[in-house]
């Protein structure tokens, strides 16, 4: 299969919408519906309209976190270069684990200043995200960037480089969007939300594990992430998905070892 899209989606009044542009407005838009969803089904005392204020609180955190991530962790001699396209958004080049660390900082800046539960507030974000993930997985492939390893598998595809290629952005679009959407909504309607941070633990945990098998199928991002694939047989991605793995599993552990000690303290 032939890959060579537009990076535009549509024109409106002559302005280009981007592929890029529509994942992240859905996935927006996916977080708004299912998180006011989670607050209705679980009687949560925070306020609808509390989760209306924080899109911008989330758009300044994606964008910018993402930006930067990917500047600093994956292109950042280039960058040095031409600091003028550090601005140019629209021309792809936005990493997950910046936008993960700039959408955390703003939620904590958020739930200070609102008084609200922090692992509360990430738990019904977690339930959405991944619609957000699997689409701008799908805005990767049309931009043709993020490219996978080179193959001769029966659905491999082909960019405009010429290569035979994983199609490795819709590996991580069934992976991080599909499985990972499954997997809290059945931990949802199993009752985890009673649990404040189990949500955000399983998403952490999950993500973390998908994100690594998933990088075995791309190439890696930067000369530094090549260096470590041949030094040590895993890329930046893996060491920062294991990072996200781990956070993970220490929030499950905080919150089983809160439960445990209200239950002791009940129980006394």
């Amino acid at each position: 299969m032939y890959c060579d899209f537009s990076r535009v989606a549509f024109h409106v009044f002559g302005l280009p919408i981007h592929w890029y542009a529509l994942a992240y407005i859905i996935g927006l838009l996916a977080v708004l519906h299912l998180g006011k969803m989670y607050l209705k089904k679980t009687g949560s005392s925070i306020a609808p309209e509390k989760l209306d204020a924080f899109v911008n609180y989330a758009v300044v955190g994606i964008i910018v976190g993402g930006r930067l991530g990917h500047v600093l962790f994956y292109s950042f001699p280039y960058y040095c270069d031409h600091p003028m396209e550090i601005l140019q958004i629209w021309c792809g080049g936005m990493s997950f684990f910046g936008g993960f660390i700039g959408v955390l900082l703003v939620i904590h800046l958020f739930c200070r200043k609102y008084h609200i539960n922090l692992l509360e507030f990430t738990d019904l974000l977690s339930i959405g995200t991944p619609i957000g993930l699997f689409f701008g997985r799908l805005a990767n492939f049309i931009n043709g960037e993020l490219l996978g390893k080179t193959s001769n598998i029966a659905w491999c595809v082909v960019f405009p480089d010429g290569i035979s290629r994983h199609p490795s952005q819709i590996y991580e679009a069934l992976l991080e969007g599909v499985v990972l959407f499954v997997l809290m909504i059945v931990s949802f309607y199993r009752g985890c939300y009673k649990f404040p941070g189990k949500l955000s633990g399983i998403f952490c945990s999950a993500y973390g594990t998908l994100r690594f098998s998933a990088e075995f199928f791309r190439e890696p991002d930067s000369d530094f992430s090549w260096l470590l694939l041949h030094k040590t047989a895993i890329n930046l991605n893996q060491y920062i998905s294991v990072s996200i793995f781990i956070l993970g599993c220490v929030i499950m552990g905080m919150q089983k070892k809160h439960m445990s000690s209200r239950i002791y303290a009940t129980e006394s």
